[in-house]
C-alpha cells in the first residue's frame, strides 16, 4: 500500500478528505455507492499505519486491512459501478458482480479459516494468506474491479478502470522487486478522479432530495 507508517496516514486522511468531498457532492443516489469508495480506500490506508506501527504479524489491524482489500472491494466495487451505470449497461455488469461475489465468497472462507500475516520488508509489507487456486482468485478479482469498471458504459470510469490496471500492474512489479509499495498513490490518483467523475454528473430521476 505505502512505504511507512507515516505515508500511509498521511494519504488516508487525504484520501478520507477526498471521500467526504465526494459523498456530499452526490446528486444521484446511485452513485453514492462508488462516491464512498475513497472514505473506504482512506480507512484502508489508516488501517495500514497501524499494522506498519505493529510491525506486522496477526493481529486485529492486519486481519482488518485482509478483510477490507480482499472480500470487501471485490463486491463493493462491481456493485457501485452497476448501481451507477447507465441501464443499457447493467445487464453485461451482472457478470463482473457474480464473478466478484463467488471470488469474495472464496477470499472471506480463507480469511476465516487461516491466519493472515503481515511481514516488513524493507519499504513494502508483505501480507500472506494461504489460498486454493490464488492465480484463479486473482483474475476474478481483477475482471470483477477493474473489469466492472471497463464495461460500465460511462467514460469518467472507463478512465478510471484503465488508470487501476495500469496501477495495479505497476504496483505488483514494484512489490514483487521489494523496492517500494506505491498503491497508496494509484489510491489517492483513483479518488481524485472519482471526485472528477461525481462532479460531472448530471442530475437524474433518483436524485437525492
Amino acid at each position: 500500500m505505502c512505504w511507512s507508517a507515516t505515508a500511509d496516514l498521511a494519504a488516508g486522511v487525504g484520501i478520507g478528505a477526498v471521500g467526504v468531498a465526494c459523498v456530499a457532492r452526490v446528486r444521484r443516489v446511485g452513485d453514492l455507492p462508488l462516491a464512498a469508495l475513497p472514505l473506504i480506500l482512506g480507512a484502508h490506508q489508516i488501517v495500514e499505519s497501524v499494522v506498519w506501527d505493529s510491525g506486522g504479524g496477526t493481529g486485529p489491524a492486519t486481519v482488518a486491512w485482509a478483510v477490507i482489500a480482499l472480500p470487501l472491494l471485490a463486491v463493493w466495487v462491481p456493485a457501485g459501478v452497476m448501481c451507477a451505470a447507465p441501464p443499457h449497461a447493467r445487464g453485461r455488469l451482472t457478470v463482473p458482480l457474480a464473478i466478484g461475489v463467488a471470488t469474495a465468497a472464496a477470499l472471506a472462507y480463507a480469511l476465516v479459516t487461516r491466519p493472515v500475516r503481515a511481514e516488513v520488508r524493507g519499504h513494502t509489507l508483505g501480507y500472506f494468506v494461504h489460498l486454493n487456486h490464488p492465480e484463479l482468485l486473482v483474475a476474478g478479482y481483477l475482471l470483477a474491479t477493474v473489469g466492472s469498471l471497463l464495461l460500465s458504459g460511462d467514460r469518467g470510469l472507463l478512465l478510471l478502470g484503465v488508470l487501476m490496471g495500469a496501477g495495479a500492474l505497476i504496483c505488483w512489479v514494484l512489490w514483487e522487486l521489494e523496492f517500494v509499495s506505491t498503491w497508496c498513490a494509484f489510491a489517492a490518483v483513483g479518488s481524485v478522479a472519482l471526485f472528477g467523475w461525481v462532479r460531472r454528473r448530471p442530475v437524474g430521476p433518483d436524485a437525492r432530495r
